[in-house]
């Protein structure tokens, strides 16, 4: 990974840390499909041109072009989900639970990989697997408590482990098509397939134009900037050169500046059993890395 790269992951884990706290400010009466569907459309639109311009000036079409576009509106599926997801997984639990819940997927990563893709693995790394569960389970019921002040934390963990997972379908398309194609081309179609998705989950959920506050404009055009441009730019660009895996396991520094953020912003201090199992966590997915790198592909 060469310094160009490592400070370019540097700038989206930063737009990443920010999205959860740019979410809250829409207000807790936001409609989080609203939010996606501003979000998506917007970097879509922003996009539109350059891709256009792109594929315009290439004198042919690549022979796999079909099977790209099916590919990518399976992405753009995935990505529409996982964003649809953890937006209103934010609304029914707290920063520190969606944060580092929707980033399980360095966990959820090396199980498919062994699974599906038959991949081998040490002990160690299926230590590291055991104790992320540990601690994500410690997590959930930890915002169960009386004292706690957020609507329903189960649904919203729930929400957040399940766009973990869409995440996971997410990368591992992204790695296939990167190898063939040029990140502009890439997110072109990713991002305008994304946004017919998260358009039609907010017709199909019974959205209205009333759910298009200014909040929700705000927050959705900060967010098509910041964490989607940016960050899952970012993202998109490094998947070509280094490891899903490894890739998703350094996004794992978003739920410590997220939380930090919250404390700043909201004055959102976790529990101490919270940290303690975000700690619990972070052991587990950094343990399951360190024996995933002897691990033979």
């Amino acid at each position: 990974m060469n310094a160009r790269i490592a400070g370019l992951l540097v700038l989206g884990l930063a737009t990443f840390a920010s999205a959860p706290i740019v979410v809250r400010l829409a207000g807790t009466d936001a409609d989080p499909v609203a939010i996606t569907t501003v979000r998506t459309l917007a970097a879509a639109l922003a996009l539109l041109p350059f891709w256009w311009f792109h594929r315009s000036g290439r004198r042919s079409t690549p022979p796999e072009a079909t099977n790209t576009w099916a590919w990518s509106w399976l992405a753009g599926l995935f990505l529409a989900a996982h964003f649809t997801l953890w937006v209103a997984s934010l609304g029914l639990t707290s920063v520190a639970s969606a944060s580092v819940l929707v980033t399980s997927h360095p966990v959820l990563l090396i199980l498919i990989e062994s699974v599906l893709l038959r991949m081998r693995f040490q002990r160690l790394t299926w230590v590291g697997v055991l104790i992320a569960f540990c601690g994500s389970a410690m997590l959930a019921l930890t915002d169960q408590t009386p004292a706690t002040t957020y609507s329903d934390p189960a649904l919203g963990n729930l929400l957040a482990i399940t766009a973990a997972m869409m995440f996971v379908g997410y990368i591992l398309i992204s790695q296939n098509i990167r190898r063939h194609h040029t990140w502009l081309d890439y997110v072109g179609r990713v991002y305008v397939t994304t946004a017919v998705f998260t358009a039609l989950f907010f017709w199909i959920g019974g959205g209205s134009s009333a759910a298009f506050k200014p909040g929700v404009i705000g927050s959705g055009l900060a967010l098509a900037v910041g964490a989607q441009l940016i960050g899952h730019g970012v993202l998109n660009y490094a998947v070509k050169f280094i490891r899903p895996t490894l890739l998703s396991t350094l996004i794992l520094a978003e739920p410590v500046f997220a939380t930090i953020l919250a404390v700043l912003v909201f004055s959102e201090v976790p529990a101490l059993l919270s940290m303690v199992a975000m700690v619990v966590i972070m052991a587990g997915i950094l343990t399951s890395w360190w024996g995933r790198r002897n691990d033979s592909a």
